[in-house]
């Protein structure tokens, strides 16, 4: 944990400037589609921004536009929802600099939060006490180059990592870099590890097979919501 962090997680509750703002594209309160959180009622607070443009994304409405809110004015919407668990997400959360500070003021409220991050850009100033869900970008999402390796020293024990598959290619190279780091051996992983296929380009039942074959220690997902709901905003 970096120092900053550390102070943050202690003193953030007097020192916090909740008038403090974000860009917000959206809060909402559905399912949780994805992670181990799946099937949770949450209530989804997606900030607007992300310097990446992933071919597969399904969330380009939120890289431009949105409004400034200050965190307080997010509290408070967020309590009408009367829910306990909240996932902080994007576009990519992490590049707007007060987000710190909204993850912590919503941990300092009680609220069991996730943060849901690309893999592009540093965690190492995240509260302690946020579970990270972060991505690592496989070839077919046009931006493996920029994954931030550095990232997987820093991620805590309770932090999981995503990687959104699009064909086998994607598959064998998710295998060969879970390998190759360590985070997986022949029996467990180092953290929660997450395979997804990209809906509409890798049938679930191809990728769930390459797991048995290969005796991978790892879970598979769908996105839940799209399964309830189908692709759309606020859902």
């Amino acid at each position: 944990m970096s120092v900053s962090a550390a102070v943050r997680s202690t003193s953030a509750r007097s020192t916090l400037d909740r008038n403090t703002t974000v860009r917000l594209t959206e809060i909402f309160h559905s399912i949780q589609g994805e992670s181990t959180r799946v099937g949770l009622p949450t209530v989804f607070v997606r900030l607007t921004g992300c310097p990446l443009r992933c071919e597969w994304c399904d969330t380009a409405y939120a890289f431009q536009g949105g409004q400034h809110q200050s965190i307080d004015e997010i509290l408070s919407q967020v309590a009408q929802h009367q829910c306990p668990t909240v996932c902080v997400t994007g576009g990519e959360p992490l590049a707007q600099r007060n987000c710190h500070d909204l993850l912590t003021a919503l941990c300092d409220e009680g609220y069991s939060v996730s943060l849901e991050t690309s893999g592009a850009l540093s965690v190492q100033d995240v509260d302690p006490r946020v579970v990270c869900i972060m991505d690592l970008k496989a070839p077919g999402s046009g931006e493996v180059d920029k994954n931030l390796w550095d990232n997987l020293a820093i991620l805590k024990p309770q932090d999981e990592i995503k990687i959104v598959l699009r064909d086998r290619a994607d598959y064998e190279w998710a295998r060969d870099v879970l390998k190759q780091h360590q985070l997986i051996n022949a029996r467990t992983a180092k953290h929660t590890i997450l395979l997804s296929p990209v809906a509409g380009a890798l049938a679930p039942a191809d990728l769930a097979q390459w797991i048995l074959d290969d005796h991978l220690p790892v879970r598979m997902q769908v996105q839940l919501h799209k399964i309830i709901w189908g692709n759309v905003s606020g859902r």
